[in-house]
């Protein structure tokens, strides 16, 4: 009997060869936003590895977008150019190539991780960042600027014209990052949004700007194109935080836009809050979505295993599973389960002598 995890799933016009996706972890490793040979040899590494999709990092729709100067950036097509070559061989090795679009507020302007912490001033670099509301991240934080209203509908358009890019360049699944406290997330928490405008107070106002940019995103897609969306189920706050029940109805919303999956993980709004992890902790909120909201979702943390991720999707907790730093310890990780639940799956050609036979 086949593995759940290596049936087929099919979004829109594009289907996966299985349930095995590439979570969206940032590289640092760009200039002025530009693709460059770190990131062909990573992402080409996992395509070979046997993933159905990868979903790139977080890549900013602007400048200011970005979490770090050495973050990924699709606002001009000179990054188009760059990112082709990159397409192409996920592509070739029968990969599904994504692309997550992203804006990250409050949380930008800070150092590359191995390089520093904390705000980058002006002269290494900085630059002024934005928010729904004057709020800084934490106390090394840069001082956000409050976005007008007219700044926000420039976002939205921005997001949409990234879409374009990225379907130009050649990927051929969207997500879009409304979660780990970056400026989606933040509109919709009310921690993060005190504005008193329409895009603050109530749980309508605060999902106005996710769900702007939602349906400017999705017109500007081809149908084909799935369009994903990555949410924080949860602040990880007793009250006065964003949580599940708020995001079940996002994900209603978003369901009724023409959103074909969610990407389902929590956090990174605030410091400070205790989070118990442990083996799949964050699956609950998937399956949760996945049954109230009526969408399907995936998910994702701390998901190790072939088993686990096998039972997962055979018990409809989910109907994919974003695997994280299990590819960054072996890009070759969706082979190894398929042997290990006894799928006989192909390895790229030049690798095949030294696949070990199925058990």
């Amino acid at each position: 009997m086949k593995a759940n995890l290596f049936t087929p799933f099919t979004l829109r016009g594009v289907t996966f060869k299985n349930r095995i996706f590439l979570s969206p972890m940032d590289q640092y490793c760009s200039r002025d936003g530009i693709s460059n040979a770190w990131h062909l040899a990573h992402y080409g590494s996992r395509a070979m590895g046997g993933a159905a999709c990868l979903i790139q990092e977080a890549t900013a729709i602007s400048p200011e977008g970005r979490i770090t100067p050495g973050d990924l950036g699709i606002w001009s097509d000179e990054h188009v150019e760059a990112f082709r070559p990159l397409v192409d061989f996920i592509k070739e090795q029968g990969c599904v190539p994504g692309i997550q679009l992203a804006h990250a507020g409050r949380k930008g302007s800070t150092f590359v991780p191995w390089e520093g912490s904390g705000a980058l001033s002006a002269e290494n670099g900085g630059w002024d960042v934005v928010a729904p509301s004057a709020l800084p991240f934490d106390a090394t934080s840069p001082m956000p600027r409050a976005l007008s209203v007219q700044d926000i509908e420039s976002a939205v358009l921005a997001f949409a014209e990234a879409a374009r890019r990225a379907v130009s360049a050649g990927y051929e699944v969207v997500e879009l990052h409304a979660a780990h406290g970056y400026l989606m997330h933040q509109f919709l928490s009310p921690i993060s949004n005190q504005r008193t405008d329409k895009y603050g107070g109530s749980l309508e106002n605060r999902m106005r700007f996710v769900l702007d940019v939602a349906r400017a995103v999705r017109s500007a897609l081809p149908g084909r194109v799935p369009l994903l969306v990555r949410i924080s189920a949860t602040d990880w706050v007793a009250r006065d935080g964003w949580d599940l029940p708020q995001s079940v109805a996002l994900c209603k919303e978003l369901k009724s836009i023409g959103v074909d999956l969610i990407d389902v993980s929590t956090g990174g709004l605030i410091t400070g809050v205790k989070i118990v992890t442990g083996p799949g902790y964050q699956v609950p909120f998937a399956e949760s979505i996945k049954k109230e909201a009526e969408i399907p979702v995936g998910a994702v943390g701390r998901i190790v295993e072939a088993s686990q991720a096998e039972q997962i999707v055979a018990n409809r907790n989910a109907d994919v599973v974003f695997i994280g730093r299990e590819l960054l310890r072996d890009p070759f990780w969706p082979l190894h389960a398929a042997r290990t639940l006894g799928e006989d799956v192909r390895w790229p050609g030049p690798y095949e002598r030294a696949k070990l036979p199925v058990a």
